[in-house]
């Protein structure tokens, strides 16, 4: 991908993208995509050992509203669900400017994949019957979303919102999914034959 010059000049970080992505080998492509289809498959039953991932999001969550505290209430708050998205995606970010397909389409699936337990999470606004977790003062605990929704007025669409979260969920993850096979199977070949043919004469 070529960029203009006024831009890489400016910012030399952006001549990274200007690389050819990393070749993704036929053995990983075929194992990759049968990891998401299982996940999907599992994700859509709602059971299976592949969603014990979201456990390692639960630190994470919590670690952001820590990190937000310092601007008020209500951006820590919201800081939980910020962290819980802007991990995968930044990492995913590094892997972008790094153009290595297969890292990136991991961390922004399971970014994606974390709308499922936010919309899960935002549809529990009203009913709050979801167990809590807190840092801190377990007598001080705010259902986050019951919180932001009723500071936003929007208490009563929880589940209408939390519905049209969980699917741009569902679209994210497909999405990722069909950009890495197409990534796969639209590779530029590397050019060892010829370079061999250089290194023989």
């Amino acid at each position: 991908m070529r960029l203009p010059e006024s831009w890489t000049g400016r910012f030399t970080f952006l001549e990274a993208l200007e690389d050819d992505w990393e070749p993704i080998p036929r053995a990983a492509l075929i194992a990759w995509v049968t990891f998401y289809l299982l996940f999907l498959y599992q994700a859509a039953r709602g059971q299976g050992i592949l969603l014990l991932i979201d456990g390692v999001f639960i630190p994470i969550h919590e670690g952001g509203h820590l990190i937000f505290r310092i601007f008020g209430e209500f951006i820590m708050v919201a800081g939980g669900t910020a962290m819980q998205l802007l991990v995968p995606f930044w990492l995913g970010l590094y892997f972008f400017f790094r153009r290595q397909p297969q890292g990136v389409a991991f961390c922004l699936f399971f970014m994606f994949e974390q709308f499922l337990p936010i919309a899960t999470y935002m549809a529990d606004a009203r009913a709050q019957e979801l167990p809590l977790l807190t840092v801190g003062d377990a007598e001080y605990v705010i259902h986050d979303w019951a919180y932001l929704f009723g500071k936003l007025g929007l208490l009563q669409h929880d589940t209408q919102i939390a519905s049209a979260v969980r699917a741009m969920g569902w679209l994210g993850m497909i999405g990722v999914v069909i950009w890495l096979v197409w990534r796969g199977l639209n590779d530029v070949p590397q050019p060892q034959a010829q370079s061999n043919d250089s290194l023989r004469s």
